[in-house]
């Protein structure tokens, strides 16, 4: 069986990762060529990994027939476009998150792949990792009993003191929410299930940011977007979620999720990771590390959810990050800013289906059939 070939749009800061892990890590990808608007980039990508085209731009890159997968790691506000083009010249996608930067932008990306039968997912797959794994496991094990609730906190203070080009982050399609959002909403409905309503509190606390990173040190970006939100979700089980995220605070200590359960509590690792520690609390036996299950996956297996999307284009079977999971997340994080404009509780009408618990028996790189 042919490996499957993916086509890169973007060759950022994040793309890093995705080019390490593609060409030393899973074994059913490779990558065929890149774009990028700076071409340099791309350049240099193409020398140090040794990809074989280099093209002149994204809709070269879609004619290709060769490229079977287009991962679109490009800006949140390109999402849209970038994925909208890829899927009307026949190409599988697969993004970076969020789906898109808006819900109407999301919804015409899904009815577009499923018209053209196509394939469409994306990040965060850091749920697929040897940690929220783990912790699925434990819950579904029943060691803290019935779910009563869950929470997660993203606190920072931004990323303009460390990112090179971080005015994105601040205009649309960006903010703690649709940042960083993906990753806890992902790792909760994962271990929670689907959320039906969703409310929030919001404020912009800062008009302008200051960049003390490099190369942009000194410059002011203008803040477009909400950086502080404070949510609540009402998951279809009956239990009850927080989700408090923002880019204006000064805070020592790591993210964090816990789930509350009727005979103890989960400490789940920072989702924005694929590993540990984990630990749990049960009245009489304390508190205690829990050991990883799934330690295929514990360091940075960024590429992970596009391997599984790889393999079930090989075989039929269905993909764990698909834009059933996607839109579900861009729904409630769209969902917490139109609650906290209108000051209202939100309804979620978007369902998707859990995807099945990873194996972990098989090499890793190796996706099951």
């Amino acid at each position: 069986m042919r490996k499957i070939r993916i086509g890169f749009v973007g060759v950022g800061a994040i793309s890093g990762i995705y080019l390490e892990n593609i060409t030393n890590m899973f074994k059913d990808i490779e990558i065929i060529g890149v774009c990028d608007l700076i071409r340099e980039r791309a350049e240099n990508a193409v020398k140090k990994y040794n990809i074989p085209k280099l093209y002149n731009d994204m809709y070269e890159l879609f004619a290709d027939p060769d490229v079977d997968i287009v991962l679109n790691i490009t800006r949140p506000y390109e999402h849209f476009e970038v994925s909208k083009a890829a899927l009307l010249a026949g190409k599988h996608v697969y993004s970076e998150k969020p789906l898109a930067a808006c819900l109407e932008e999301g919804k015409e990306l899904v009815n577009i792949a499923r018209e053209k039968n196509l394939m469409l997912g994306g990040a965060p797959d850091t749920f697929l990792g040897a940690g929220i794994q783990t912790c699925r496991k434990i819950i579904e094990d029943g060691l803290i009993g019935t779910p009563i609730g869950g929470a997660g906190f993203m606190i920072c203070r931004g990323h303009e003191t460390w990112h090179p080009d971080p005015e994105f982050y601040y205009k649309y399609g960006g903010g703690p929410m649709f940042d960083m959002g993906p990753y806890y909403i992902t790792a909760l409905i994962n271990l929670l299930g689907n959320v039906s309503d969703v409310s929030a509190m919001t404020k912009k606390s800062f008009e302008k940011r200051l960049i003390t990173s490099q190369p942009h040190n000194g410059e002011i970006i203008d803040v477009d977007v909400n950086t502080y939100i404070a949510g609540t979700m009402r998951f279809e089980s009956g239990a009850i979620g927080t989700l408090f995220t923002t880019f204006d605070v000064y805070y020592p200590e790591q993210a964090r999720v816990e789930v509350y359960g009727s005979e103890g509590t989960l400490y789940v690792p920072d989702p924005n990771g694929f590993g540990g520690p984990i630990r749990l609390f049960r009245p009489g036996e304390g508190m205690r590390e829990m050991p990883l299950e799934f330690d295929n996956y514990a360091e940075n297996s960024r590429a992970l959810g596009l391997a599984d999307m790889a393999k079930a284009l090989q075989t039929g079977r269905k993909f764990r990050c698909n834009c059933g999971q996607t839109y579900h997340v861009l729904e409630i994080m769209e969902g917490f800013t139109k609650s906290g404009d209108e000051r209202r509780e939100v309804k979620i009408e978007s369902r998707f289906e859990k995807s099945p618990i990873m194996r972990n028996d098989l090499e890793c790189g190796v996706l099951e059939d």
